[in-house]
């Protein structure tokens, strides 16, 4: 009995021209130079956009550092044509990941300071309310193809084109969408 098959398999032949669909499977088949390819053809974009969220360059290096060993690790699970939704689903959560971990310990000169009061960010005090206000609760009666639309503009800050390509919608259909579900979160909310 073969414990790990998928080490087995014999990555493809790839190059600077391959497809991200090729460039995945050949990752899914342990392919160090296909990751390192689709690295050095999504890294970029995918700082620039987390660096939009975060002002702190340690946080979104680690983030990508994550994103690209979630890849690594689940290459084999990606389905689709949609490689850059995919990415940055994994790229935004694992940021999310970085900051919650970096408010959770002291990193400094081994002396902990004398008044070490945690001080909730913006963000956060909106997303937990998102999460657990009225909104949150309005949200999970809406649609699910409405809650998805408002989640990929309002939450993650995505553009009309981008979340049309992450819900491989038409960009009409998001603005539709959209259109739709802030009418029914008003309703939901009066």
């Amino acid at each position: 009995m073969r414990l790990f098959p998928f080490w087995e398999r014999e990555a493809p032949d790839v190059s600077a021209d391959s497809t991200d669909v090729e460039l995945v499977a050949a990752v899914a088949a342990r392919s160090t130079s296909a990751l390192r390819i689709l690295h050095q053809r999504h890294a970029p974009w995918l700082r620039a956009r987390l660096a939009r969220r975060c002002a702190d360059p340690d946080a979104i290096d680690d983030a990508l550092q994550e994103t690209f060993l979630a890849v690594w690790r689940s290459a084999g699970g990606f389905k689709g044509d949609n490689l850059a939704g995919w990415l940055w689903t994994i790229a935004i959560r694992r940021l999310i990941s970085a900051l919650r971990g970096r408010g959770s310990r002291w990193i400094g000169t081994g002396i902990e300071p004398v008044d070490i009061s945690p001080v909730e960010s913006a963000e956060d005090v909106v997303l937990l309310g998102v999460e657990h206000g009225d909104l949150g609760s309005a949200l999970t009666r809406i649609s699910p193809e409405l809650r998805a639309v408002i989640e990929a503009t309002v939450l993650d800050g995505l553009t009309t084109k981008e979340a049309a390509s992450l819900l491989g919608i038409p960009e009409g259909t998001v603005k539709t969408r959209a259109m739709r579900a802030r009418a029914r979160l008003r309703e939901e909310l009066s």
